[in-house]
C-alpha cells in the first residue's frame, strides 16, 4: 500500500478534473530562463499570446490575462462591470456556481440565486426558460447581469450557453451575460462572440494544460462600456490599464512570465491539433467513460444526456458507499487521483477527469484503476467498464 513518504513506482495517474496533467513540452517551456518583462522580446511574446487566446475563446475582442486563479478572474469580471448594490441573476448548477454567488455577495452585489431546488438541481444544466421568465418579469431592468457556469466541474454538466443568450434576447433585456468556462475552455466547444457572451471567465489549469496561476476575462465591447460606469473598488483587477498596456504586448504589473511561456506552448499544441479535433477527442473519451459507468451498473451524476460533459464524468457510488473512502483506497493501491464530491454531492460521487493532455490509454488506465478499486472495496459491479470503454474507443 502506498505511503505518502514513499516514492511509488511508475507514473502517477492524475484524473481529477483539474488541475490536469501538464505535458512535458509545456513543463520544458516553463523552465526557460526568465526574461525582462519590459523588454522587446517579451512584448512580442505578449502580442502572440493575446492573439492566440482570442482564437481559443473564438473572439475578435480583447482577452484579459491575469496572474491569478480562476477565482481571481471571477472577481475581475464582477468588479469591472458592476456597482455596489447591483442585482445579478445567478444560476445554481453545482458547487462552483455556488462559490461564484458567494463571492459576488462578499463584494457587495445583490444576487438572486435560481435553479432547480435541492440536490436534484446539481444533476441538470441551466434552464434557459427560467432565466427568460425572470428577465421578462424584470420590467424596470434592475438585473444588471446574468451569471452562469458553462461546464460545472463539480457535477459533469455542460450547459447550453447559446440558449441562455437566446433567452436574454427574447426577454429584450439589457443584462450582461457572464459565463464561467474555467473547466470548459479548450476542452468543450465554446464561442464567446457567436454566443453573445459579454464576459467569459477561465483559468489555465484545465483544458489549457498548465499549472494553476493564470486567469482570463474575454470581454465584449458592451462589457467595456459597462466598465466605464462601474464603481466597485478595483485596482489590480482593473481592465483599463491592462488593455492600454496590452496594445504593445505588456502588462501594467508583473506578469507570470514563466507560466506565459507555458501558455504559448499550450496554444501551439492546441491549434496544431485543431480546436474541432480537440473537442471531438474529448467527446470520444467522455462517451467511453460513460459506457464504463453504465457497464458497472452505476449512475452518472448528470441526468440529462443533452448536457453530458466532455471534460469529466461524475460517478455516483451505491447507496451507503462513502465515495471518499473509495477514492482513498484507489489512490493508495493504484496511485490514481480522482475528483472528490463537493458541496451537496460530498461523499456521494467520485469524478473522473478526461480533459487536456488525455488519450485513450490514459483513460483506460483510470477506468481500470477505478474498477480494481471498487472490486477491492467490495462493490458488486454489473460488468466490466474496461471492456465497455474499449468497445467505444476502438
Amino acid at each position: 500500500m502506498l505511503k505518502l513518504d514513499q516514492h511509488p513506482s511508475g507514473r502517477h495517474f492524475l484524473h481529477i478534473p483539474g488541475p490536469s496533467p501538464v505535458p512535458a513540452r509545456v513543463l520544458r517551456a516553463i523552465s526557460y530562463q526568465t526574461i525582462d518583462h519590459r523588454g522587446p522580446e517579451f512584448g512580442e511574446l505578449g502580442l502572440k499570446l493575446l492573439s492566440g487566446m482570442q482564437t481559443i475563446f473564438k473572439t475578435k475582442h480583447p482577452v484579459i490575462i491575469y496572474p491569478s486563479s480562476g477565482t481571481g478572474a471571477w472577481e475581475g469580471a464582477l468588479v469591472n462591470t458592476l456597482s455596489a448594490g447591483d442585482l445579478v441573476l445567478m444560476y445554481e448548477t453545482g458547487h462552483f456556481a455556488t462559490l461564484w454567488n458567494k463571492l459576488a455577495i462578499r463584494l457587495g452585489i445583490k444576487t438572486e440565486f435560481v435553479g432547480m431546488p435541492g440536490a436534484e438541481g446539481w444533476r441538470h444544466g441551466v434552464d434557459a426558460a427560467k432565466i427568460e421568465e425572470r428577465l421578462k418579469a424584470d420590467t424596470n431592468h434592475q438585473i444588471k447581469a446574468v451569471c452562469v457556469v458553462h461546464n460545472e466541474t463539480s457535477t459533469g454538466v455542460t450547459s447550453n450557453i447559446a440558449a441562455v443568450r437566446k433567452a436574454i434576447d427574447a426577454a429584450k433585456h439589457p443584462a450582461l451575460l457572464m459565463v464561467d468556462t474555467i473547466s470548459g475552455l479548450a476542452s468543450a466547444d465554446y464561442r464567446h462572440d457567436e454566443w453573445g457572451v459579454d464576459v467569459t471567465v477561465s483559468g489555465s489549469q484545465k483544458g489549457l494544460m498548465l499549472p494553476p496561476g493564470i486567469g482570463f476575462n474575454a470581454i465584449s465591447p458592451k462589457a467595456i462600456e459597462a466598465s466605464k460606469k462601474a464603481t466597485l473598488p478595483k485596482a489590480y483587477w482593473a481592465w483599463d490599464e491592462i488593455l492600454e498596456s496590452n496594445k504593445t504586448g505588456y502588462w501594467p504589473s508583473t506578469p507570470a512570465t514563466n507560466l506565459l511561456y507555458g501558455l504559448h506552448e499550450a496554444i501551439d499544441m492546441i491549434l496544431a491539433e485543431g480546436l474541432d479535433n480537440v473537442f471531438a477527442r474529448h467527446q470520444h473519451l467522455a462517451k467511453a467513460c460513460r459506457a464504463a459507468v453504465e457497464a458497472w451498473g452505476l449512475e452518472v451524476q448528470c441526468k440529462d444526456p443533452a448536457v453530458y460533459s466532455p471534460v469529466l464524468t461524475g460517478v455516483r457510488t451505491p447507496q451507503g458507499v462513502d465515495a471518499d473512502a473509495l477514492r482513498k483506497v484507489i489512490f493508495e493501491r493504484y496511485n490514481l487521483s480522482l475528483g472528490t464530491g463537493l458541496g451537496k454531492a460530498k461523499g456521494q460521487l467520485f469524478r473522473i477527469g478526461h480533459l487536456g493532455d488525455c488519450n485513450e490509454l490514459s483513460l483506460l488506465a483510470a477506468i481500470s484503476g477505478c474498477e480494481m478499486g471498487m472490486n477491492r472495496f467490495g462493490i458488486k459491479l454489473k460488468g466490466s467498464g474496461v471492456l465497455a470503454a474499449q468497445e467505444v474507443l476502438q
